[in-house]
């Protein structure tokens, strides 16, 4: 007789699907490290920062201006995530970019960080501003624009002879 055994049949499928995933998940990481390296190179970092595990979110806080004591943050729950967001904001806004590239590289990093990697996108140094970080003063320059501007005075009437 034949011993066929039927969670053989069982074993195979789970493993032609487990390869069928598996292939275009390693083609997928294999581009979002592609383009990490690029980001970091673009940076003036070593690329080869990107694959190594927390040498890489040192090389990131270097990159966004955050002292490298923050990867400590990245190590307690709950914080990491809003640590991560504000990391990922602060990477957007040194190559120029706005909030809304921020929501993309948190929400399609598949598609953002090719993009920001591939793309030609400058890096301005930390946070965007060249030269680091420093705190801007919104009042400076503002004018209200419900205020109309002062009228200049009257000047004075010439002398009459």
């Amino acid at each position: 007789m034949n011993n066929y055994d039927p969670s053989a049949g069982a074993v195979a499928g789970v493993a032609a699907l487990f390869g069928v995933l598996l292939i275009p998940l390693l083609i997928v990481s294999v581009i979002l490290i592609i383009a990490y390296w690029k980001v970091f190179e673009k940076a003036g970092k070593p690329g080869w920062a990107a694959i190594v595990p927390i040498y890489n979110i040192i090389i990131l806080l270097e990159i966004v201006g955050k002292p490298s004591w923050w990867i400590i943050l990245f190590l307690v729950p709950c914080v990491n995530i809003i640590f991560a967001v504000w990391t990922t904001n602060l990477l957007s806004k040194s190559f120029g970019q706005s909030e809304g590239f921020t929501v993309g590289l948190i929400l399609l990093p598949y598609i953002f960080y090719p993009i920001l990697g591939f793309g030609n996108y400058k890096y301005m140094g930390p946070a965007g501003i060249p030269g680091g970080m420093s705190p801007i003063d919104p009042s400076v320059g503002y004018k209200d624009p419900f205020i109309p501007p002062p009228t200049p005075p009257n000047p004075p009437a010439p002398p009459q002879e």
